[in-house]
């Protein structure tokens, strides 16, 4: 075929003006001429699209394109001549003329800045650049249309975007005003260029990810367009407005294309992510989904599955659950056969109820199963598949209590520097981190595509010597989840499982807490010059989300005095206690380790020494002389070591039941430290009882919220307050065992109230199996505390009632009695035998008039008064 093709070349190279004009007018009808340009011009765009020679064949390629060029421009003049006019104006060909000069304009054999600079400078010597020639004829045919013009829209906006895209500056400067043209045309018969802007944003998306447009581009664009619009006040505002859209899209598929083929998708995730932020903005749906299904691709390329789930939850959200037919592109992920709207979003949630599983945000996925088994149920009655979804949710609620589930860390990250793209320069980000991932292979993974970038050592925000300077800087940091208060839990008894999944998710305030001193340095006591400032981060949206990652909006910086850092020390020292028994009474095989390092690090002097050195900082005179304003944070801080006591006597006893022999010598000495610190605190800041909590569903092991409200020291000396207890739940007579010897087991190692005993022979705590002394000290004060309304003078548990008013909880939400109350509440009038039953543990016989031996400083539920004052009582 080249010989063929270098043969007509060969002859157009020997026409000149003459020959043209002369077979133009050979032509006997106007049918036939208008038949033989339209197949010229598809023959010369088919031959430039084959290019029938080796692309090292420069010469011959450089020759057909000037001697179809000659003809291109002659064959311009016929069709300006002969077909322009009203009565003689073929649409079709002058489409064909364009599509076949834009072909021409933009071959690759004419691209001349992928030539060595030798080749381009022979190549412009000899030829010149056909394609400032050819762009010229493009504009000057265009404008020639008059109000033909408006036939070409949109459908020419696609090949004159692609010319203007040629990175020649001449070329785009000439060419580039043919979209205001096209506005304006619109504009005149419409009031607006509707049709234009939605054209140019479709092509403008596949054209830039193709590999075209660049930083000149945009400038030029935008610098033209709004030149253009000046000079026309009545498309002043809308093409202002055009202008800033255009380019604002054009800078988000440059930052796009720049990170797509990188092989660390985390930022092209960010960049595709805010490309289908502006289309959802601008409102176009079609460009909108196209880019989830990418960033869902990209997500489970790289196993977030969690994020995977909600960015496909953002397709579903556009869905309504109905028969209308799908007005979006459809995936062909999800098959051809999903023709209604109902129907592709029940497939879009079976598929987002897989993705939470394999996530494990169980949670959510138990929110989409209940949407699912709505319809099943309630409109289209398909109660096979209720059946199925109730199936998947019910094990969703098992794998909550059952699987494993650890906490991911989260990272604060500052990119800082002129060096890094716009949409991340000077930002600073949280990110997710996955199951495990240390903040060393973090680091690593986020350093990777920037090897030239330097790790800022200082968490403090850097200046402008860091910000404005050409470089990269990263800074990064662990940040904690700051949970909002909820009222859904407050108040209420909710397994740790449930909790601590909303301690780590649904988050979008972060901290940082960094010390730093104020004031001479005490050499003796670094906590009276401790101060702590904190940083709170408030991401764009919670994670986690469809990224792993955030933009931080907005930041706050306070300082944390060292008494109100004492406090909160000592409060997350206290429920670290409290999780830790509750994870050992919840799971009795769990191993003691974790527990011995904890409760040995706070009772033993070696280590601990924190008591003393509150003492010495906050608890001297001469401080609450200077510092008068303290007194109440002062009563709180002493409240919580108070309150502290008691969860570490659990928790040793919890450690004496399971430790081994081997290391019993260990217990025994942390026993004795215990015995030394209980006696300190309860004679310096008094003693706190925790009662046994009645607990739910068969003794399982629950955490009580802290109400905010009651966050107030209580005081020994107010002997008024009592402490408010749970309302016991009322339980009808025992079950008997499940046959499955496992499940059994487990349930009754579960049934022990919190810092009860399971058993009688258990029911010594270690502070009273210290100090003999001590023991008969505190049965005197059972009794003396005790009232009329049992048979051997001991008061009942006071039942919880919501609505009392007067009455102070613990500061660190521990439900408890302060030991310095001078009288309990009164016994209710009629008390049925039912409700003893349920403060009695299954080894306690009705009979049994008093506790065994060892367990008389406990104060036990009372037994059963005698028969015949019962049956008085009903």
């Amino acid at each position: 075929m080249s010989h063929y093709v270098a043969c007509m070349a060969a002859i157009l190279n020997q026409m000149d003006e003459a020959h043209y004009s002369a077979y133009i007018q050979a032509f006997p009808t106007r049918s036939d001429l208008m038949d033989f340009l339209m197949e010229t011009f598809i023959l010369f765009k088919d031959l430039i699209g084959k290019t029938v020679y080796p692309s090292d064949w420069t010469v011959m390629n450089m020759v057909q394109n000037r001697e179809f060029l000659r003809a291109i421009n002659h064959f311009a003049e016929t069709l300006t001549s002969m077909f322009l006019n009203s009565n003689s104006f073929e649409l079709q060909l002058w489409n064909n003329y364009f599509h076949l000069a834009v072909a021409f304009l933009t071959q690759e054999s004419l691209q001349l800045e992928n030539f060595s600079q030798a080749k381009r400078t022979s190549i412009l010597a000899k030829y010149g650049d056909m394609r400032a020639t050819i762009g010229a004829a493009i504009r000057d045919m265009w404008y020639n249309l008059g109000y033909r013009k408006i036939e070409f829209i949109p459908g020419m906006v696609g090949p004159i975007l692609e010319m203007t895209l040629v990175p020649e500056l001449e070329l785009r400067r000439s060419t580039i005003p043919i979209f205001f043209d096209m506005m304006l045309c619109e504009y005149q018969l419409t009031a607006s260029f509707r049709m234009f802007e939605d054209e140019i944003l479709r092509k403008l998306d596949s054209e830039v990810e193709g590999g075209r447009g660049d930083e000149q581009y945009k400038q030029l664009f935008q610098s033209i367009l709004l030149d253009c619009c000046r000079e026309h006040p009545e498309l002043a505002g809308l093409g202002e407005s055009f202008v800033a859209l255009v380019t604002g899209l054009l800078q988000r598929l440059l930052d796009y294309r720049a990170v797509m083929n990188d092989e660390n998708k985390t930022y092209s995730m960010s960049c595709t992510v805010n490309l289908l932020n502006f289309y959802k903005e601008i409102d176009r749906q079609a460009m909108y989904i196209r880019y989830l299904y990418k960033l869902k691709d990209l997500h489970v390329s790289y196993e977030n599955y969690t994020e995977a789930a909600y960015t496909l939850l953002l397709h579903a959200q556009l869905l309504k659950w109905s028969d209308e037919p799908n007005t979006a592109p459809t995936q062909a992920l999800h098959g051809r056969n999903l023709h209604t709207q109902r129907q592709l979003k029940e497939a879009l949630y079976n598929q987002i109820i897989d993705y939470f599983d394999q996530g494990k945000m169980w949670e959510e996925a138990i929110h989409i199963c209940k949407q699912l088994a709505a319809q099943y149920e309630s409109e289209v009655f398909d109660y096979e598949m209720l059946s199925d979804i109730l199936k998947r949710k019910a094990k969703f609620y098992e794998k909550i209590l059952k699987v494993l589930r650890p906490n991911p860390e989260y990272f604060a990250v500052g990119y800082y520097g002129q060096g890094f793209p716009p949409f991340l320069r000077n930002k600073v980000f949280i990110y997710r981190g996955k199951e495990y991932e240390r903040r060393e292979d973090f680091e690593l993974h986020l350093l990777s595509p920037f090897p030239s970038a330097e790790k800022l050592q200082s968490t403090a925000p850097p200046g402008p010597d860091i910000t404005d300077s050409p470089g990269q800087y990263i800074q990064c940091f662990t940040a904690q989840p700051v949970e909002e208060p909820s009222e859904r839990f407050k108040d209420k008894n909710v397994p740790e499982q449930i909790l601590n999944f909303y301690k780590a998710n649904h988050i979008q305030k972060f901290s940082y807490s960094r010390p730093f001193r104020k004031g001479p340095k005490d050499p003796d006591n670094e906590f009276a010059t401790m101060w702590i400032e904190r940083t709170t981060f408030t991401t764009a949206y919670p994670l986690p989300g469809i990224l792993r990652w955030f933009v931080v909006i907005s930041t706050v910086t306070t300082n944390i005095s060292p008494l109100e850092n004492a406090i909160e020390t000592m409060r997350k020292t206290n429920e670290k206690i409290l999780a830790e028994i509750q994870r050992h009474q919840a799971e009795p095989g769990l191993p003691v380790n974790p527990l011995s390092m904890l409760l040995n690090g706070i009772v033993d002097p070696a280590v601990m020494g924190g008591f003393a050195k509150y003492e010495t900082a906050f608890f001297q005179e001469r401080y609450l002389q200077e510092h008068p304003e303290d007194q109440v944070s002062i009563d709180r801080l002493k409240d919580l070591i108070a309150w502290q006591i008691p969860l570490l006597a659990e928790g040793i006893r919890i450690h004496g039941r399971k430790v081994s022999e081997d290391l019993r010598p260990f217990h025994e000495r942390m026993e004795q430290c215990f015995a030394q610190l209980c006696a300190k605190v309860e004679s310096q800041y008094g003693k706190r009882d925790l009662p046994f909590l009645e607990e739910r569903r068969g003794g399982r092991p629950h955490s009580t919220l802290r109400c905010p409200e009651l966050d107030k020291p209580s005081r020994p000396h107010d002997s008024t307050e009592t402490l408010q207890l749970r309302k016991p739940v009322l339980r009808g007579p025992e079950r008997p065992p499940e046959p499955e010897e496992r499940r059994s087991e487990r349930r009754e190692s579960r049934g022990s109230t919190f810092f009860g005993y399971r058993r009688q022979d258990q029911r010594q705590s270690v502070s009273e199996s210290l100090d003999a002394k001590d023991d008969k000290r505190r049965q005197s004060r059972n009794v003396s505390e005790s009232g009329p309304g049992s048979a051997d003078g001991r008061q009942p548990l006071p039942s919880w009632d919501p609505s009392a008013t007067g009455v102070l909880g613990s500061p660190t939400g521990f439900g408890g009695r302060v030991k310095s109350a001078s009288r309990a509440p009164p016994l209710p009038k009629k008390i049925s035998p039912t409700v003893y039953e349920t403060f009695l543990e299954p080894s306690d016989s009705p009979g049994l008039g008093k506790p065994p031996e060892g367990s008389k400083a406990l104060k036990s539920p009372p037994p059963p008064p005698p028969k015949v004052k019962r049956m008085s009582q009903l």
